[in-house]
């Protein structure tokens, strides 16, 4: 009798780099025989990759694993495996709050999945594995992505930054960078499969090249993603402004195909907190980084993250952040409440905000952003924007009507289509935008719209015909990745 074929989910927390080491999770696990459980089923494995950067992740793992607890009595065959930062963070932890987890592995030792959920399940017991040195780069893993027209594509791994709030490099390592020529040739194999969009991945992704003796290697990487043909698009996430350089600007302002979008993390307005968090630049730098962007890149949209509440953070601070963020005009903020973690410096600090101050503030600086955010957004309306069609960006589109995808700055677009030639996930499409609310862009197509049918885009379809089903413009896959991500409530 033929051994039943297991099937898997896993579900992903955090930034884009968990999400880049999920898309290698599900490629080991298929690799090694299992298969992505159907929509709407329950998975014979379900893997955790867990983010440790704010407190309330340790309170998303412990509550979804509480949860399990059932299902995994019922089934002793079911297995529960974590990874990823909070796993590196807690190691035995994990099992002596949650018995009736399986496998429990870290950020550096992610290609061992396979062999301890093998082990756990001979052995009838968990199997806790972590390890402080990073074993291979995990873009050298097997992959499976959930998307044929996009990438994520790591750089280097770790940090040498020692943020007081937080936690990143002590679970991820000193920053370690792969050889540009490793890098250039992943590219070029996914562009082979069809994808034409990239996004460079690193902590600090603008001092690429420092563990190798080259500063200039992040600008020189950027032009070199220029000469690859059929790629149409370029991103990369996240710089740190102390280190960024006039090279790369030029090289972004250059290079054809490198997309007009930085996101740039200011965290404070403050001089005085910039100091505290030991973030090695000031409001004034920061805003000339800015002003430079826009002088070579004037339609550039740029993108930000800000805490609110640092320990000591005087109402004065905090009209510094107000200040440099009105002068910055983002396009987008990702704003947090500052989050206690301890091991970090800034845990021992005294003068913890109280909770009702840092959420005012918080609510204050929202508003703020959000409306900067929309004045930024009206100033699109009348243009004609280039976007890529995504398979699952838009949340409604099947009720609206809309396709959905991204325009060259990032920006979310949900475009009117009336054409009977629709487009596919990865064709890119030239649409003219109508209406703009804070969060998105709404555009419309013409009747017969200026449609480029892509690489992706017969990838998408190549895709969909394997799978025997009926290619749709604007409808999700069934994904091997699910994303536990918060986002900001919007009138989608």
């Amino acid at each position: 009798m033929n051994a039943k074929t297991l099937s898997y989910e896993v579900k992903t927390f955090g930034c884009q780099m968990n999400v880049h080491d999920s898309q290698r999770l599900s490629g080991l696990l298929e690799d090694a025989g299992y298969v992505p459980a159907p929509e709407g089923t329950e998975a014979d494995i379900l893997v955790f990759n867990t983010c440790a950067v704010r407190e309330n992740a340790d309170n998303k793992l412990y509550g979804n694993l509480g949860q399990l607890f059932e299902r995994k009595a019922e089934n002793p065959d079911f297995q529960i495996a974590v990874g990823g930062c909070l796993a590196q963070k807690d190691k035995d932890t994990i099992v002596a709050k949650a018995p009736w987890v399986d496998v429990v592995f870290g950020t550096h030792n992610i290609g061992s999945l396979p062999a301890l959920l093998e082990r756990a399940r001979a052995n009838r017991e968990a199997q806790v594995e972590i390890i402080e040195a990073l074993e291979t780069f995990p873009s050298d893993l097997p992959t499976k992505r959930d998307s044929t027209y996009s990438a994520l594509v790591s750089i280097s791994v770790g940090c040498n930054n020692t943020c007081t709030f937080c936690i990143v490099p002590s679970l991820r390592g000193k920053e370690r960078d792969r050889r540009p020529g490793e890098i250039l040739s992943e590219i070029k194999a996914l562009v082979a499969e069809g994808v034409i969009e990239v996004t460079l991945l690193g902590q600090n992704v603008n001092t690429y090249g420092v563990e190798f003796g080259d500063r200039g290697a992040f600008a020189k990487l950027l032009r070199a993603c220029g000469e690859i043909e059929g790629l149409e698009r370029v991103r990369f996430t996240s710089p740190h402004p102390a280190a960024f350089t006039d090279d790369v600007i030029d090289a972004m302002a250059e290079t054809h195909n490198v997309m007009p979008q930085l996101h740039m993390p200011l965290q404070s307005g403050s001089d005085r907190i910039l100091k505290e968090m030991r973030r090695s630049y000031r409001s004034e730098k920061y805003l000339g980084i800015l002003d430079r962007v826009r002088k070579s890149i004037p339609d550039a949209a740029i993108s930000t993250d800000i805490i609110v509440g640092f320990p000591g953070e005087t109402e004065n601070d905090f009209q510094e952040t107000l200040r440099v963020v009105k002068e910055a005009k983002f396009a987008i903020a990702y704003t947090f409440q500052y989050s206690k973690r301890p091991g970090t410096p800034a845990a021992e600090l005294a003068n913890q905000l109280p909770k009702e101050v840092v959420q005012e503030r918080y609510e204050r600086l929202l508003e703020v952003v959000n409306d900067i955010a929309w004045q930024e957004n009206k100033k699109q309306i009348g243009k004609t924007v280039q976007v890529l069609i995504g398979d699952s960006e838009g949340r409604k589109d099947e009720q609206t009507n809309r396709l959905t995808g991204r325009a060259k700055d990032n920006r979310l677009v949900h475009i009117d289509w009336v054409s009977a030639d629709l487009p596919r996930p990865g064709d890119l499409v030239e649409v003219e935008v109508t209406d703009a609310k804070p969060y998105f862009l709404i555009a419309k197509a013409e009747d017969q719209p200026k449609l480029k049918r892509t690489i992706a885009g017969d990838a998408y379809e190549r895709l969909q015909t394997q799978s025997c089903a009926v290619p749709e413009p604007a409808k999700q896959q069934a994904g091997v990745i699910s994303l536990n991500v918060a986002v900001k409530s919007s009138n989608e």
